[in-house]
């Protein structure tokens, strides 16, 4: 997958935020190495996926590529990477090379990564702290170590390796977490092709198709639009198979009067878009499926409504608790007070899943759901405060309810499963909802199936 960046300043002012958390911590050398292509079988690989946090700092997605940077006495940027190769290219495509990588994505210097284990001791040597990964596994654990080893074999007085380590993951996860202009911009665009495809299979859909030929509906959409990728495995369930999470598209028949629920969203230049939506495979919802629908539509505007700069991630998610959990006992599906379902969380028998998760380079992106405790470290033990929601943020909100044929349970609501979902960027009026190029009240989406 090639996706050269236009602009290389976000990736830049990336790489020296990073480098500036780095001299915050008395400098150091930050080593990271993207994803490895992944064997499908015998001797074809899987669709290439870079690792998200070197595509963050780098813009470069060619595989077998390592990240570099020195931070204190020398700042530098370096990138290792494939050497152009005429008979290589010819069966696998376009390489940059170390030359034109360095010249096309703004590093001070990039060498061929078979140079890797010759030059990175030398790197090593000192610096205080190394910034990797903590515990990295297989191959690039093993060169990363073989490094260390070979660089204490090499020092000599005052040129030592690194004393300590430290992961880098974490700071990356809090820079990724508040999203730039750029990517902002990248992500309304995975939203709008994506909505698109959700509003192609709403005018698709009729009684007597597949589950996958609805999905090959998404499919398409997505690519025509430029998209390179799904962001995630799309689910397309018919029926009562919207009443497992994550039920992958099948190859059921999509019968008149039941609900189609698809979860689905496309990957454009890196970035994930994550939308819900639910709807009648004969156009027009039941009167028990409508009364579902709007509670959950309902729930969804409750939570949107309390998402704003200043509160916390979890706010969003008791506010849709609340309108499901009354819902639930409005319509027979509970016993009982609100406050009392809500205190022995009796509603999660209809509602096992949060409302919510960070979006972004990943569907289920990176960032801590919860403040670090008083020293600063993530994993301090004990319940710490929900993460206040600050501008540029985007989370989903997809609050659902999922209701299975059980003899205490109102005959007219069995097998019915039902989610909404939408992208909201956090703004400083409150949030606005990314995803809306595709209905979400139940009148809308039946006049855009009558068309």
């Amino acid at each position: 997958m090639s996706l050269p960046p236009v602009d290389l300043t976000p990736h830049i002012e990336r790489r020296q935020r990073l480098r500036d958390y780095m001299r915050s911590q008395g400098g150091g050398i930050a080593v990271l190495a993207t994803a490895p292509e992944t064997t499908r079988s015998r001797d074809s690989e899987f669709p290439y996926r870079f690792d998200s946090d070197f595509f963050y700092l780098t813009g470069f997605t060619e595989p077998e590529a390592w990240l570099v940077l020195l931070a204190g006495e020398r700042e530098a940027s370096i990138l290792f990477c494939r050497e152009r190769h005429e008979e290589q290219e010819t069966w696998t495509g376009h390489r940059f090379g170390p030359e034109a990588a360095a010249a096309r994505f703004g590093f001070d210097e990039a060498h061929a990564v078979e140079r890797l284990d010759e030059l990175l001791p030398s790197l090593l040597l000192n610096q205080p702290t190394l910034f990797a990964p903590l515990q990295a596994g297989g191959a690039v654990g093993e060169r990363l170590s073989r490094a260390l080893e070979t660089a204490r074999q090499q020092a000599r007085g005052q040129h030592q390796p690194p004393r300590r380590q430290i992961d880098p993951r974490p700071r990356l996860a809090d820079m990724r977490l508040i999203k730039d202009p750029a990517e902002i911009a990248l992500m309304r665009r995975a939203a709008r092709i994506s909505a698109g495809a959700h509003a192609r299979a709403m005018r698709h859909v009729r009684p007597g198709m597949h589950e996958y030929e609805i999905e090959a509906e998404l499919l398409h959409e997505f690519r025509r639009h430029g998209a390179q990728s799904v962001a995630y495995n799309s689910i397309v369930a018919a029926g009562a198979n919207a009443c497992t999470l994550h039920y992958p598209a099948g190859d059921a028949v999509l019968r008149d009067g039941q609900l189609l629920l698809i979860d689905a969203g496309c990957e454009y230049d890196g970035y994930a878009a994550d939308i819900t939506r639910t709807f009648p495979v004969n156009g027009r919802y039941s009167g028990p499926q409508r009364t579902l629908y709007d509670l959950t539509v309902a729930a969804q505007d409750a939570a949107c409504a309390a998402i704003r700069p200043g509160a916390s991630f979890n706010d969003g998610h008791e506010a849709a608790v609340r309108v499901l959990a009354q819902g639930m006992i409005d319509e027979g599906l509970l016993q009982g007070s609100l406050d009392g379902v809500l205190e022995s969380k009796a509603y999660t028998r209809f509602y096992m899943h949060r409302t919510g998760h960070w979006l972004g380079l990943d569907v289920h992106d990176v960032g801590d759901y919860r403040e670090s405790g008083e020293s600063g470290d993530p994993d301090d033990a004990g319940e710490r405060p929900w993460r206040t929601l600050e501008r540029g943020m985007i989370l989903t909100v997809e609050p659902g309810i999922y209701v299975r044929g059980a003899a205490d349970v109102p005959e007219a609501f069995w097998d019915i499963g039902i989610r909404t979902e939408d992208d909201a960027l956090v703004t400083d009026e409150g949030c606005e909802l990314i995803t809306r190029g595709v209905p979400v009240h139940a009148g809308e989406i039946e006049a855009l199936m009558r068309e």
